[in-house]
């Protein structure tokens, strides 16, 4: 008998994006749009590439099975009617190719939910693009990986050069196993259960040899996790983020210089972190203002998720990541000042353990029983613990290929919750950072404008660091319109 659970199990926290997806209006799954230098590769030089690695992580050719009266958490099976064609899709921009038509598919795309009885991601080859380019639009459920070891993933369908050598092929070809029965499904999750206790048991045993040791654990556990809960009680302050949310989304980017963003950095103190926070609470602000809302003492809190993934975890599927709650200094116009305030708040969290208070929460849902998670899940959605989601994951530094074609930028996309009408992420890539803009299609139409702002509120720290101004040429290829909007 086994002693230990179930490794095709979702975990807890992989659960709980499921149950946050409850309706049409929230779609967990983390995405990207990518953009190669031309020419594009044909669908089905493509659909073979990926084939070529999909040993490489087996999970893409497996779906969820649901256990019977949610008596278990979902497991991964393999998929008996896996089909590469399906997942990785062939769509072409109309023209003239630019980026206002790759955003409005980008849009369209992720507005899509992914099939619960498909493996949960898919591909998008988008041709048609200016100057002979191409795109990869990519989903994945966030069930199935975080950002971060998203990142360390790309290198397996991705290339470091333009001509690698060629990957190992399996020993044997792919054959997918018998799929259970509900029977056994319910069977495997009650069997379980009498299991995991076991290891709770042991660990009671070990309590017992170490009391005064384990004791100060849970002291120092407990410690963390009020330092994470109690911000999500008091709850955010109310803005026009957020709203009742529909199906449909709006995609935009700002791309900016990965070294300016560290000379500023390195003239004003802090963390690169810190300077993009500070980007995100003055973009904030001038578009809150530029809509008319009063911004004085405002400070908007911002769900951030951070990995706890171990060096050794790096580029496994499944969740490993915690959340802290951050304020965003939205109503403070000064750059400077809002930048140490923004380093204040997170010098505070790394000494508050929010992180580790959020780890032991998350560890706890693996012991709740899936009917109490699905509750607890669509209770979370309802309430305003937080404004909107920031997320910056750091990228390769290198250039990365498909089928030879570099990657020239790519641009992250963090899926919405409900009354969420906004997220951000954030991701360096090859000496650029990319802020992502995934907004609702009705409560954001002026997404371009918020974009816009992010790159003033940059430069605003940059002329305050003593940088000299980006070239005007460029601002407009960017499209960068000047948006200085006074305090309210």
């Amino acid at each position: 008998m086994r002693d230990v659970a179930n490794s095709d199990r979702l975990s807890g926290l992989d659960a709980s994006f499921l149950h946050l997806e409850h309706d049409a209006a929230t779609h967990m799954h983390v995405a990207s749009c990518m953009v190669f230098e031309g020419p594009p590769p044909s669908h089905d030089e493509l659909v073979a590439h990926v084939e070529s690695r999909l040993h490489l992580v087996p999970r893409y050719r497996q779906r969820l099975a649901f256990v019977p009266y949610g008596q278990g958490r979902p497991v991964w099976v393999d998929d008996p009617h896996f089909n590469t064609r399906y997942h990785v899709q062939h769509h072409a921009l109309p023209r003239p190719g630019g980026e206002e038509e790759l955003k409005q598919l980008a849009g369209r795309a992720f507005s899509q939910q992914l099939d619960r009885n498909k493996p949960l991601w898919e591909l998008w080859l988008v041709e048609g693009l200016a100057d002979g380019r191409f795109a990869l639009l990519g989903k994945t459920h966030h069930a199935l990986v975080d950002g971060i070891s998203g990142v360390d993933i790309t290198t397996v369908l991705f290339d470091l050069t333009r001509d690698p050598p060629a990957t190992p092929r399996p020993d044997a070809p792919w054959v997918p196993r018998p799929l259970p029965s509900d029977a056994q499904l319910l069977a495997d999750a009650l069997l379980e259960r009498t299991t995991v206790p076991g290891e709770i048991a042991r660990g009671l045993r070990a309590t017992l040899r170490a009391p005064r040791r384990v004791v100060k654990k849970v002291v120092e556990d407990l410690a963390a996790v009020g330092s994470f809960t109690l911000p999500g009680v008091r709850g955010a302050p109310s803005s026009p983020l957020n709203v009742r949310i529909g199906p449909h989304r709006r995609f935009t980017w700002d791309n900016e210089d990965l070294e300016r963003v560290k000379a500023i950095k390195n003239a004003l103190g802090g963390t690169v972190n810190d300077v993009v926070l500070c980007t995100v609470a003055g973009g904030l602000g001038r578009y809150l203002r530029a809509h008319g809302h009063p911004t004085i003492d405002l400070v908007l809190r911002a769900m951030i998720p951070v990995s706890v993934r171990a060096d050794a975890e790096r580029g496994a599927l499944g969740n490993q990541v915690a959340a802290v709650w951050a304020g965003l200094p939205v109503g403070v116009t000064e750059p400077l000042e809002r930048l140490e305030l923004v380093k204040g708040e997170m010098e505070g969290l790394k000494e508050s353990g929010q992180a580790v208070g959020a780890r032991v929460l998350t560890e706890l849902t693996g012991f709740a029983p899936p009917t109490v998670m699905a509750q607890a899940a669509r209770l979370q959605a309802h309430q305003r613990f937080f404004n909107l989601v920031v997320t910056n994951v750091p990228g390769p530094q290198l250039p990365l290929y498909v089928l030879g074609r570099r990657m020239e930028a790519i641009y992250p996309m963090v899926p919405l919750a409900q009354n969420q009408a906004l997220g951000i992420a954030i991701m360096s890539y090859d000496g650029r950072i990319s802020f992502g803009l995934n907004a609702d299609f009705d409560a954001l139409p002026d997404l371009e404008l918020l974009a816009g702002q992010l790159s003033e509120a940059l430069e605003e720290l940059a002329d305050a660091a003593g940088l000299p101004p980006l070239d005007s040429p460029r601002r407009r290829r960017n499209g960068r319109p000047a948006a200085v909007v006074a305090a309210t």
